[in-house]
Formats: structure tokens, sequence, C-alpha cells
């Protein structure tokens, strides 16, 4: 609301130079013909007035001297444009002033929620962990060929697992039934016939997943195959070690050393770097894993070694067990990288959900696969093959 709308002729008429006489000239004096006859002039209801709010807007005393205008009224340009500015933006009457919130009710803080606890189910995992473990010790004590049926059912599951998120994720269709069977015939024969069986037999493996492919379209043929190649090799032919290590005399102590090395490596892992761990160790791989976990890892397998080569193996010494531990915390730690590889790339979490706080029988085989030819292969070195 400006000057204009509140009774602006009375208003005026008090300035010099106006004698009484509207409109003004711009010299001050009266226009030619008859005199303003205020009595004639209709009368209005004046509006209410709104006092003026404070110019708050100010900081440079000088520029009131520098803004007037020659109106001869003593007010400049900028302070009727703030003034204006100053009504626009605030209450046009009393009643609209602001008024003080009224108080509520105190609030409460809310109740907080428990924490969901992050992670695999512990109760289940450990149940789950001691059934394997007594089934893997009644088969490896009592009957041998039984242990080796043991691993040859791993082995066809842990294949199926793999092939089918491949094909789920990849669309990549390696052959499950040659593989299937070319795999337990795997370790079968490198329990018979030590490594040359278990090289025949991954030869004739891979011949057959050739010839098995070639009854599909050949679109996706050299991809299918090399899947299902090293398929072969990833799954069954590593674990054929772990047989071939069963033909020694002392067979079941070389495969409960490798098995105990392997768990207490991840155990030791787990433990040090939940505990201490704050280095990554392969961040854009698996983020959980960490150097001081690492550590853990070494000095939890080599002390095992040392206890398992001096107590558990014929003619075997404490510090063959040491390089053993750590050849085995190493190896398994790879494994285990391997495995969160694949997974990575497939986009998926576990590789099955056939063992529950586990996942799958991959996800318990990663890092015993690639550790079974290194302890093989170190036991032949420090105390011979039979």
């Amino acid at each position: 609301m400006n000057d204009s709308s509140r009774g602006a002729a009375p208003q005026h008429r008090q300035h010099a130079g106006y004698a009484g006489q509207w409109p003004p000239s711009d010299q001050g004096h009266a226009p030619a013909g008859p005199a303003y006859d205020e009595r004639a002039a209709p009368q209005t209801r004046p509006m209410p007035i709104v006092p003026d709010f404070p110019d708050a807007g100010r900081d440079d005393a000088g520029s009131d001297h520098e803004n007037r205008g020659s109106r001869g009224d003593g007010r400049s340009d900028q302070e009727d444009r703030d003034r204006g500015a100053a009504r626009l933006s605030g209450p046009l009457f009393r009643d609209e002033m602001p008024q003080e919130p009224m108080p509520t009710a105190p609030q409460t803080a809310p109740t907080p929620q428990p924490k969901k606890r992050a992670g695999r189910d512990l109760r289940a995992a450990i149940g789950v962990g001691i059934g394997l473990g007594a089934v893997i010790i009644a088969s490896l004590f009592v009957v041998k060929a039984v242990f080796v049926g043991v691993i040859a059912v791993a082995v066809v599951v842990g294949l199926w697992e793999l092939t089918s998120r491949l094909q789920e994720r990849k669309q990549i269709k390696a052959p499950l039934v040659p593989l299937a069977v070319g795999g337990a015939a795997m370790v079968v024969a490198g329990y018979a016939r030590g490594a040359e069986g278990a090289w025949v037999a991954m030869a004739l493996t891979g011949l057959a997943v050739l010839v098995w492919r070639m009854t599909e379209p050949p679109e996706g043929y050299l991809r299918d195959v090399t899947a299902g190649l090293f398929a072969a090799f990833y799954v069954p032919f590593l674990a054929t070690f772990v047989a071939m290590m069963l033909t020694a005399g002392d067979g079941p102590q070389r495969v409960l050393t490798f098995l105990l090395l392997t768990v207490v490596s991840d155990t030791g892992a787990y433990a040090v770097g939940w505990r201490f761990g704050k280095h990554k160790l392969a961040p854009r791989i698996s983020p959980g894993k960490t150097r001081e976990g690492l550590a853990g890892a070494v000095a939890f397998a080599m002390a095992a070694g040392a206890l398992c080569m001096q107590f558990l193996i014929d003619g075997g010494t404490w510090w063959q067990g040491l390089l053993l531990g750590l050849a085995v915390a190493v190896s398994a730690t790879l494994g285990d990288l391997g495995e969160s590889m694949i997974k990575r790339d497939l986009g998926i979490k576990d590789m099955g959900t056939l063992l529950p706080g586990h996942g799958g029988i991959m996800d318990r085989l990663d890092s015993l696969l690639p550790t079974a030819p290194v302890v093989w292969l170190l036991m032949v070195i420090f105390v011979g093959a039979s």
C-alpha cells in the first residue's frame, strides 16, 4: 500500500507551495481555473493507519542524501520503495501480528528399536558345521571308501550349484551331466590310480563336455565348453588331491591335518580381523577381509601345523608344520578371494542355500579346493607319498 491511498490530499496540502490548491503544479503554483474547493470534494473513509516497520536494510547513512529527489518533502525515492516493501512484507492489520506459538505437550522420545544382527545365523552355522564334521570323521576313520564317496557327492553338488548360477546370471550353459559323471569318476580314479588316473579322468571329462555340447545350437558353443572345462578343473580335479592324500598309510591323519589347518586358518582370520582389522586386504574383491585377519590366519595355521605335523603325521616335525601352516593360510585366503571374485562377477552373495548359516556346498569348498594340492605336495616332499 503506497502513500496515495491513505488520505493523500490533506497531507499534500500541508507542504509548502500547495496553498490549499489541488493538484499542485511542478513549480508549486496553482493551475489556471477555479480554485479547489475542499468542501466540494467527495468524502472518503480513510484506511486504517498501519505503523511502518523499521527499515533494517540501511547500513550507509550517506546514501539518504544521495538518493533524495527534487520533491521538496525531505524524503528520498529509495525511502518510499523501502517503506512500501516493509508494508507489503508485514501484516496489514494489528490483529494479524504474529502470535506466540501455543505450548504443546512435551514430546516423548521414541522407544529405540533393537538393532537387527547382520550376518549369518550363527547357531545354524555351528550346528551344520558340527554335523558335517561328524560325518567326515566317521567316514574318514571307519572305511576309506566311504569318505571317497563323501568327496564325490560334494563334488557333484558343487558342480550343480556352479553351473546353475552360471546359467541364471550369465546365460552360460555348461553341460552338467558329463561334468557330474566325469567329476565323480575323477575322484575315484585319483584314489584308485593316483595322479595318473586323475589326469586321464580329467582329459576324458573335457572331451565329454565338448561332445555333449554339440547336441545344442552352435551359438555360444565356445563360451559354454570353456565354462565346462573351467568347472571340471576347479571342482572335481582339485578335490581329487584329497582322495590321493587318503591313499597313504597315514592317509586319514593327512586328510584330518588338511581339514584342521584350513578351518583354523579361516577361524583365525575371522577372529583377528573382527577384533583388530583396520586395513583392507582386497576391498574390491572382499571388503570384509583385512591384513590383520591374514596375519591372524597365518599365526593360527602355523601353530596348528606345528602341532599336527609333530603328533599326527608319521615322520613329521614341528618346523615342517610351520611351513605347512604358512602355505595353507596363503592358499586358503587366495581360494576364498577367488570364490568371492566369481560371486561378484555373477552378482550373488552365496552359491546356494543347501547349508543353513553357510550358504551352499561351494561356499564351504572355496578355501578347501585350492589348498588340497598344496597340502598333498608338501606332505609328499616332507614325509613321502606312502
